[in-house]
């Protein structure tokens, strides 16, 4: 029920946004104005992201409304992966963030993770393309593709950032506490596929 009304909720906050994108007449500029508050209601009452919150990321998308991207690096040392504590809610994923505008997917890679986990990293290889909707994440209000791009430890000794409180590289038997809005358990367990079978094509959705 839950990525139902997500699902719909979603799908009228990117008509709303077309619509005050795009339409001219004042009438109609009101009604959607309408329902992107609608949108922010259902989403408020099945995220955990408060309304506030959430009307206050509507007001700064400009423009007709496109999936978020959030960019992943992964990184491999003795069979371990590398994985980062959030500050938010003290789990555990691989570096990775929101892409910002002007760089690439991998420069967006290597950032995060000299942010993160305080090492300089090569982009090696794509794993993957997903969208959020497909896999098992607690519902968030926007809709969301994330890209993991397999990259090569070069430098630096892994350290925590602003963002997060620990970084250490864990084998797939002793994964932490996952960060489930960020990585699901099939995703960790999918990355340590690719490491495995350096053969294995990129996979998507």
């Amino acid at each position: 029920m839950h990525h139902d009304w997500l699902k719909t909720a979603q799908r009228i906050q990117s008509i709303a946004q077309a619509g005050l994108t795009y339409g001219e007449n004042d009438y109609d500029l009101e009604r959607y104005q309408e329902l992107l508050q609608l949108s922010a209601c259902i989403l408020a009452d099945y995220t955990n992201v408060p309304f506030e919150k959430i009307t206050d990321l509507f007001d700064r998308e400009e423009g007709y409304l496109t999936p978020k991207v959030d960019v992943r690096g992964v990184i491999f040392q003795d069979d371990k992966l590398l994985m980062v504590q959030e500050k938010s809610d003290r789990c555990w994923t691989v570096p990775g963030g929101w892409a910002d505008v002007g760089y690439s997917p991998s420069e967006i890679a290597v950032k995060e993770v000299q942010e993160e986990a305080g090492i300089d990293v090569v982009p090696e290889r794509l794993l993957a393309v997903l969208d959020k909707k497909c896999h098992a994440h607690p519902p968030t209000p926007f809709y969301t593709y994330k890209i993991f791009i397999q990259c090569r430890y070069v430098a630096g000794t892994v350290a925590p950032g602003a963002e997060t409180q620990d970084a250490a590289f864990f084998a797939l038997s002793e994964l932490p506490s996952l960060s489930e809005e960020r990585l699901t358990q099939s995703q960790a367990e999918l990355l340590f596929d690719f490491h495995h079978q350096p053969e294995k094509a990129p996979v998507f959705d």
